[in-house]
């Protein structure tokens, strides 16, 4: 954390989105997907060095200067700080995460608001009409962003959001359970073939990109256990099961603890480095599949 703060930490409070090695800027924008994930590494050092008060302290002073320069007062926030009229539902999903993070473990009664908060605005403007399916990019009025950006549905985000949503009945209840599980339904029929989670679909949930990157299997795993968990509904479990199994030829590597990243649609396995943002998935997978077998 402390490496962190001071290498990318800018003088108004916000995040900078990348550095040298050496401590360098090489990125100065403020990016909403950034300032999401130091709130959710805030609540995982809140209670890993039990230091609960100093963090949460951290977060409200990162959340407050976010709506002070990000939010767009309408229950969305910009992606981008230069970018005023573009609103992207993945860094908002992650906002959510870190909300549902702090709700769970801090004083404040903000978090718990602004779960309802990008919750109703998942509801409302990201779960498209036509499909009910979730989006990726959207304009500031709610419509897909004009051109292929707009049009592309992400079948690992359909687990990834069904898990939080679910996550999220505590404080909003109200149609949050149906709404998840439909998201899981459209994930797992349109999105999984040959037995992997795919890359993308087109907005009429045809195949855009056959390909099936490490990191959508695991948020399959995720809102599969969760919801056999608060379903009862065996087919989770054996979802759940399936998802597991996908994992096993990423995991074949020369290295123990690395991962292939990309398999083709032709089933091959691709020969290339471990990206370092899959670590994140593969670990939260690995703790929640670690709670459903204890």
């Amino acid at each position: 954390m402390d490496y962190f703060t001071k290498r990318y930490l800018r003088s108004d409070g916000l995040f900078r989105a990348m550095a040298g090695a050496d401590g360098t800027p090489l990125d100065e924008r403020a990016l909403l997907y950034d300032q999401a994930f130091a709130l959710i590494g805030y609540a995982a050092a809140a209670t890993a060095l039990d230091a609960r008060a100093e963090f949460e302290a951290r977060a409200l002073a990162l959340r407050r200067v976010m709506a002070a320069r990000l939010s767009a007062g309408d229950g969305s926030y910009y992606s981008d700080e230069r970018c005023a009229g573009h609103r992207e539902s993945n860094p908002h999903m992650h906002l959510l995460e870190a909300h549902l993070a702090w709700a769970e473990i801090g004083r404040d009664p903000g978090w718990a608001g602004g779960v309802r908060s990008l919750v109703d605005l998942a509801l409302s403007r990201f779960i498209r009409k036509d499909s009910g399916a979730i989006g990726e990019s959207y304009l500031s009025t709610g419509e897909p962003t004009p051109g292929i950006a707009g049009r592309i549905i992400e079948p690992g985000h359909q687990f990834e959001w069904a898990w939080l949503l679910l996550r999220s009945e505590r404080w909003r209840p109200h149609a949050v359970r149906e709404t998840a599980l439909r998201l899981i339904s459209i994930g797992e029929e349109f999105g999984v073939h040959q037995g992997v989670v795919i890359n993308a679909l087109h907005e009429d949930l045809t195949v855009r990109d056959g390909n099936a990157r490490f990191w959508p299997q695991t948020e399959r795993l995720k809102a599969a256990l969760l919801a056999a968990a608060l379903t009862g509904e065996p087919r989770y479990r054996s979802m759940a099961e399936a998802a597991a199994i996908g994992w096993i030829p990423y995991l074949n590597t020369p290295v123990p603890g690395l991962w292939l990243d990309l398999r083709l649609a032709g089933g091959d396995l691709v020969a290339s480095p471990a990206p370092a943002s899959t670590f994140y998935h593969l670990v939260g997978a690995i703790a929640a599949l670690d709670r459903a077998c204890s």
